[in-house]
């Protein structure tokens, strides 16, 4: 890995016989992501979208990586519908039940590595790091380093697959968006190759 915060994060997973996890978050709306496609030579295709779709689906993932074990991905979705009272987005006690699902499915300690946004460095989030200080480790990515988080390229993964989708309502958004992260997390390769993507490597 990268030297500072990704390489004490290695020699830490590997002290503590852990898993590396990288975190990120990620969101789309009803305007769907644009990706190329076949179409006849000189007619541009059109996608029609619905111009006063409403709503939004909040996306938190963690991809995990452990020398000579199987890579994992895991994840959370969330619709915002733009209703009185209902969260717009992922709060710090849902990472909190997202990293408490990692531990009971990997089986072993983590150690987390994600950016400086504001919701990682809540205090409710720091203390739960704390309290669990025997199974969970934080590190920070560097600042304005998106391209060192595999976790990113899952993102793109995903995106790229429900392009040029022109979805009724938001349900059918999250439905395609979850179908592309079920497969995903059928296909090692495939998180393998987003931290490749990254330069980084676990067994250097």
């Amino acid at each position: 890995m990268e030297e500072g915060g990704l390489a004490a994060g290695k020699r830490e997973a590997a002290a503590r016989g852990a898993w590396i996890a990288f975190e990120d978050e990620a969101g789309q709306s009803m305007t769907p992501p644009r990706a190329r496609t076949w179409a006849r030579v000189g007619r541009t295709p059109v996608v029609s979208v619905r111009s006063r779709g409403s709503g939004r689906l909040s996306m938190v993932g963690m991809c995990y990586f452990k020398p000579e074990a199987r890579s994992r991905q895991i994840y959370g979705l969330r619709e915002y519908r733009g209703r009185k009272h209902e969260p717009k987005g992922f709060g710090w006690r849902d990472f909190c039940r997202l990293l408490l699902r990692a531990r009971i499915q990997l089986g072993g300690p983590i150690v987390l590595v994600w950016d400086n946004v504001r919701l990682h460095l809540t205090c409710g989030m720091r203390e739960f790091i704390d309290r669990n200080s025997d199974w969970l480790t934080m590190f920070q990515l560097p600042t304005y380093a998106p391209d060192l988080n595999p976790q990113e390229g899952i993102w793109s993964l995903v995106k790229r697959e429900i392009g040029n989708l022109a979805a009724a309502d938001l349900s059918r958004v999250t439905r395609a968006a979850t179908r592309n992260l079920k497969q995903i997390q059928y296909r090692p390769d495939a998180v393998d190759g987003c931290l490749a993507g990254t330069g980084l490597a676990m067994n250097d």
